[in-house]
């Protein structure tokens, strides 16, 4: 027994801390999204900042486990072994659960998801106990306590409509002051918008990230408590009074309270968060104390003093977990990938949207419009200018470079400081606010106001804030079910289905990291070629467009083949694979038409004049690659829906138009590649060629549908992929002719 435990105690001990890395790729976008994003002050001064806020938030931190402890299961109602099962399904769920979130780069809440595994492990538990006992299902009540869950599904409400309102209110009050050229303002508004902001920020801190520390005596707390107005008007002076000093010291006040916040949300992330990653292994480990204290049978010994004990981790505990924190948010990819979605969504300039609209985001958004529509009609026309007037942002430089910010500093600072002042509002109230939907919903009400969401982008950042808000109710519910089943699968199953369960969480690990770095390096390789600050010529023009049309025909050269073999075939698999990569192209030059805007600014005036053949050859591409696709999905759909093979002659017939396309793309395609347009005429005159084959097996089908054919179906495929092989061809030439054309235009512009 004693060898089990420790095997137990060692996998409790991994299990946590591998929680605390999903866990901090996760949360750590709640104290990075505004420093980051408005770009106030050096990335590594950041990370230095949170390094130090999660470190004090870790070791000040006194280490009470309650959620894991008590208030949502009752423990005298389980035996050590049922209390040992409900952890380690706990445990499982909550890293896929959350290593899953951030594959997707959505932002959720860990203690959403702590307690509703909790309670999904001890519904399950409590279920399995009536079952074999009294079959009396009305004492549930008895093993767990709903309360919690409550709470949590009003504190997802509250975060969403509180934060999103008040962000919203405060971000367009302080836009109306300071505008977009807010540098003239500071040294008058700044004072007092210093004063606000940096008293709310210390607040929070006060309240929020130190109302557990073990090092500040109880009668202390109890003072903070009971005299917070004093507090916050103190404090409200004596930082008015700071602001003052260094804005006379020329420095920028939005970087103080920048630095400020971030480093006050990372202790309070630390401090009070700890407890969703490390408080169910720590109170596992206290359970098997307990019982290896008091022996007996793991089956009948019930956990009671699981309940009424203090269960508080130790110092070397907190420091350790809090140098995992640390070394998390310095490498994990995933915690960017999370980043990147709240930056997308709250970005004050255009950029590839990340989510596609849905009808309801549509609606929303036209319901707003319609709204604004109507209140342009009643506001007088003189306040409605004077009002967009302080909304107008700064003159674009020509020339952008990737260290723009996502969003000013004002925006930031409103972020921290009403971010800061609800938490620490909900927590001396004691309503139950979520930090990661506070944060979250805060962002994007700021974003609102500050007119982020324009006509051009709305449809899709609110479709992508949906998106994230059905994540928190998925949270909660994946986290109940997941449990739940891997509660009554190691009650069941005991040895086996723990090791089972644990090399299952093994290898999703595993296929996720994969996963996700095959997936980072696709979109960093699609942002390598989106890239187009360095272009300022017509040569280099040539290079990036010739770069790209050459990859284009040696991707459709090999798609098309292998889509006729595969439908010769008649392997259904293969043709489902190549319909989704030629997918996957046609949306990688949809990304690249997203950045056209950009590239178009970014040109000289000679080469500007030139760019009309970069974007018309973008525009055959897509003709290719949609043609290519339209063949595609026609031939998987044949065999998908279990029509007749083609005849052999068809067969036949459909590689041979495969080989002599796939010939004349050879040619094109190291055309483009070596840059040697010298043969382009010659390449241009093998269109007849090709033309003549496709209508000569058109004439020829014709023909055998006249005489032996007797498939419909087959007739309909073999029409449609030569038509669209002829369109193919035709798109290909355009692109030919349209690039002779340019090369014309390069010689009268040297």
């Amino acid at each position: 027994m004693d060898n089990y435990l420790y095997l137990v105690i060692i996998t409790l001990i991994t299990l946590g801390i591998i929680d605390i890395m999903v866990g901090v790729s996760n949360d750590a976008v709640n104290f990075l999204n505004s420093a980051i994003g408005s770009k106030a002050i050096p990335f590594r001064l950041i990370m230095i900042l949170a390094t130090v806020g999660i470190l004090c938030g870790a070791v000040f931190s006194s280490g009470m486990m309650e959620i894991a402890r008590s208030g949502i299961y009752v423990p005298s109602m389980f035996t050590f072994n049922d209390v040992l099962v409900i952890f380690l399904a706990v445990m499982i769920t909550d890293i896929i659960l959350l290593d899953v979130f951030n594959y997707f780069g959505l932002p959720t809440s860990t203690t959403v998801s702590i307690v509703f595994e909790l309670l999904g492990g001890a519904v399950c538990l409590g279920l399995y106990k009536i079952a074999t006992t009294s079959g009396d299902w009305s004492t549930l009540s008895q093993y767990i306590n709903t309360e919690k869950a409550s709470e949590i599904v009003i504190s997802i409400l509250l975060s969403v409509i509180l934060s999103f309102t008040l962000g919203m209110a405060v971000q367009y009050v302080s836009r109306l002051i300071f505008t977009f050229n807010f540098e003239k303002k500071l040294k008058t508004f700044g004072v007092l918008f210093g004063g606000i902001a940096l008293a709310a920020i210390n607040y929070f801190i006060l309240i929020k990230g130190l109302k557990s520390v073990t090092f500040i005596d109880a009668s202390v707390k109890e003072w903070i408590s009971t005299h917070e107005l004093h507090l916050i008007l103190g404090c409200f002076v004596v930082f008015t009074i700071l602001s003052y000093i260094i804005t006379r010291l020329n420095i920028n006040i939005l970087k103080v309270i920048i630095g400020v916040g971030t480093f006050g949300l990372a202790l309070s992330f630390a401090g009070n968060d700890l407890v969703n990653f490390i408080g169910v292994p720590v109170a596992a480990i206290q359970a098997i104390g307990f019982f290896q204290q008091a022996g007996g049978d793991p089956n009948t010994y019930m956990m009671t003093e699981l309940g009424s004990a203090d269960i508080v981790a130790p110092l070397w505990i907190l420091a350790a977990a809090g140098v995992v924190m640390i070394t998390t948010l310095w490498t994990s990819k995933k915690a960017r990938t999370v980043l990147e979605t709240e930056m997308n969504l709250s970005s004050q300039e255009g950029a590839t949207e990340k989510f596609q609209p849905n009808t309801f985001s549509r609606l929303v958004v036209r319901a707003f419009i319609n709204l604004g529509i109507g209140l342009s009609y009643i506001m007088p026309r003189a306040l409605q200018a004077r009002l967009d007037s302080r909304f107008e942002g700064k003159e674009i430089p020509k020339k952008k470079n990737n260290e723009e910010p996502m969003f000013d500093m004002v925006r930031a600072s409103v972020n921290l400081m009403v971010a800061s002042s609800l938490i620490a509002l909900g927590t001396s109230m004691k309503l139950p606010l979520s930090t990661t939907y506070v944060t979250f919903m805060v962002a994007m009400g700021t974003a609102f106001a500050d007119r982020a969401w324009d006509r051009e982008s709305a449809v899709y950042r609110v479709s992508g804030v949906l998106h994230v808000i059905g994540g928190w109710f998925f949270t909660a519910a994946s986290a109940f079910a997941g449990a739940f089943v891997f509660a009554y699968l190691l009650k069941i199953g005991g040895i086996m289905t723990f090791v089972g369960a644990l090399i299952l969480l093994a290898i999703l690990l595993f296929q996720n990291a994969r996963k996700h770095k095959k997936k980072v390096a696709e979109q960093t390789q699609r942002k390598l070629k989106l890239v187009k600050e360095d272009i300022h010529t017509l040569q280099q023009v040539t290079e990036s467009s010739s770069a790209q049309i050459a990859e284009v025909f040696a991707k459709t050269n090999i798609f098309f083949k292998e889509i006729i073999d595969g439908l010769i075939r008649n392997d259904l698999t293969s043709l489902s694979v190549n319909k989704k990569l030629i997918k996957k192209i046609n949306r990688d030059l949809d990304s690249t038409n997203d950045t056209l805007y950009d590239f178009i600014r970014n040109l000289d005036d000679t080469t500007a004049k030139g760019s009309r053949y970069y974007i018309m050859s973008l525009g055959y591409m897509q003709d290719i690659i949609e043609n290519l696709y339209v063949i595609a999905n026609n031939a998987y759909n044949h065999v998908d829906n279990n029509h007749k093979p083609l005849k052999t002659y068809q067969g036949e017939d459909l590689m041979l138009v495969a080989n002599a396309l796939g010939n004349w793309y050879a040619e094109v395609y190291n055309m483009y590649k070596r840059l040697e347009f010298g043969k382009i005429d010659n390449n241009m005159t093998e269109r007849d060629q090709l033309l003549k084959i496709t209508n000569n097996l058109l004439d020829k089908q014709i023909e055998h549908i006249r005489t032996t054919e007797n498939s419909p179906k087959n007739s309909k495929l073999y029409f449609s992929i030569l038509l669209e092989t002829n369109e193919l061809i035709s798109s290909t030439f355009k692109l030919l002719k349209l690039h002779k054309e340019f090369e014309e235009f390069k010689k009268h512009h040297k």
